[in-house]
């Protein structure tokens, strides 16, 4: 009872404040209508209590006990969490107002997703220091690339409609297309960075991290087509200046590509094969 309501505290908090976001950000006023910045002070912290005790709920899942457990779930919870963590922190220096109401189902949604499934894996040499720094930089660049996966789809919509000439309350929530770029690239760089270093120290110090010789699997196979899609996607943007509905179909691309690598396949073994 205690594990689900870790679980239901901080999906609360965040649909709670989705459903505030979306009625003061997306319906008040005309279209052309400027608003008020709408996450003040209050809602700031708000949003930070939900993501503590989110933070809270995941470190139980995770570490139930001596051993380090690390399914399907707590994958995409863990995620999710660390890109609301980052959106939190990206609040404090860009006005992200129609953003609001599209990240706060996210981490509703990611809150509730190791209780629905739980798993049971264990991670092996999870006690080592070695492997628990390219854990960690592993997910960062994994909640990075889901920030911006995220980012992406809204520009699609925000960039459709207004080739349409349809200005709809969503679009006139979000801030310019040109800032939404420059965000987006900026978390695919730091992101793309934190994977070079992932992929590097696993194929370099494979065996130190997890008992075994480098092998090639579809987990490797995958991640490296993703790093081979957003490294592309920067040299692209950096050469040719790469924008607009070609930048987010490479984007979108190399989240799929990411997420079948480690994600997708727990998601088959636990949830469609029904083993650990």
């Amino acid at each position: 009872m205690r594990t689900i309501l870790l679980h239901l505290l901080p999906a609360s908090l965040y649909a709670g404040l989705g459903v505030f976001f979306w009625r003061t950000c997306m319906t008040r006023g005309s279209a052309l209508e400027p608003r008020r910045e709408c996450m003040s002070t209050r809602e700031r912290l708000l949003l930070l209590g939900a993501i503590v005790a989110h933070g809270a709920a995941l470190h139980l899942a995770i570490f139930p006990g001596s051993e380090m457990r690390f399914g399907f779930g707590v994958a995409v919870s863990l995620m999710v969490w660390l890109a609301v963590c980052f959106y939190w922190v990206e609040t404090l220096y860009t006005r992200l107002d129609g953003l609001h109401a599209a990240v706060m189902p996210a981490g509703a949604i990611g809150s509730l997703v190791p209780m629905l499934f739980p798993g049971d894996h264990v991670l092996a040499n999870a006690t080592s220091p070695a492997f628990r720094a390219h854990f960690v930089v592993a997910m960062l660049a994994y909640s990075l690339f889901t920030l911006a996966a995220l980012h992406a789809m809204l520009m699609s919509v925000a960039g459709r409609q207004l080739h349409n000439a349809r200005f709809s309350r969503l679009l006139s929530g979000l801030p310019p297309l040109l800032t939404m770029e420059a965000l987006l690239f900026r978390l695919i760089s730091i992101a793309f960075v934190l994977l070079t270093l992932t992929l590097a120290s696993g194929v370099l110090f494979s065996e130190s991290l997890f008992g075994q010789a480098f092998r090639v699997d579809h987990k490797t196979v995958f991640a490296f087509v993703s790093w081979f899609l957003f490294g592309g996607l920067l040299v692209g943007r950096r050469l040719w200046g790469w924008r607009g509905r070609l930048a987010l179909r490479w984007t979108l691309a190399g989240f799929v590509a990411l997420m079948l690598a480690y994600v997708g396949s727990r998601f088959v073994i636990e949830v469609v094969l029904h083993r650990t």
